[in-house]
């Protein structure tokens, strides 16, 4: 890997990775519109830290949709095909997840489908894609950009997980007591 990867514009570039994790977030988007439920609840930090948390994270991914245009992918390396089989669970992932969505009902929990095995499956997929991008170019610095757009979403989901137990108590309690933050198997006791 290297920082700066010599830069050529060309249509074999990352971009035509980083334009389906945005499809996905449009696509998530339409379905927490249709289900009536908040796609980001109120982030329980202080608004000035919120909006700065936010700036960095959407200037970070301006960027990074930018530089995609120009960076090269490592074709024919083990690091492409590793990053490529990466993306590839990220995307199936996030698109089984926001099909769950779709079919689930917005008065409980979701816990089925990728819930079952993580209680963020969207931001899990997304991040999962997108540093799969920094592995398939082999860039240090699109490594960077993915972490510094990362740290927003991390702030996000503690809140989110207070949130939803406050729309659903006892219940979204012991789904979070059995199902793992990010990615792993339910504890014993899953219905």
């Amino acid at each position: 890997m290297s920082w700066i990867p010599e830069f050529e514009i060309g249509i074999w570039n990352a971009w035509i990775f980083i334009i389906w994790p945005i499809v996905l977030n449009i696509l998530g988007r339409s379905i927490f519109k249709e289900k009536n439920i908040s796609g980001r609840p109120i982030i329980s930090v202080s608004s000035k830290f919120k909006n700065i948390l936010n700036i960095i994270s959407n200037a970070s991914l301006i960027i990074g949709i930018i530089y995609s245009i120009f960076l090269p992918l490592q074709w024919n390396t083990i690091w492409f095909y590793i990053g490529l089989s990466l993306f590839l669970f990220g995307f199936i992932l996030q698109l089984t997840a926001l099909y769950t969505l779709r079919k689930a009902k917005s008065d409980r929990p979701f816990t089925t489908g990728p819930y079952r095995y993580s209680r963020h499956p969207i931001y899990l997929g997304l991040f999962l894609m997108i540093i799969s991008i920094s592995i398939m170019s082999l860039s240090w610095l699109f490594l960077l950009i993915v972490i510094i757009f990362a740290m927003p979403l991390l702030t996000a989901v503690p809140a989110e997980e207070q949130y939803c137990l406050k729309r659903y108590g006892k219940e979204y309690q012991e789904y979070m007591e059995i199902t793992p933050r990010w990615i792993g198997l339910p504890k014993s006791g899953v219905k």
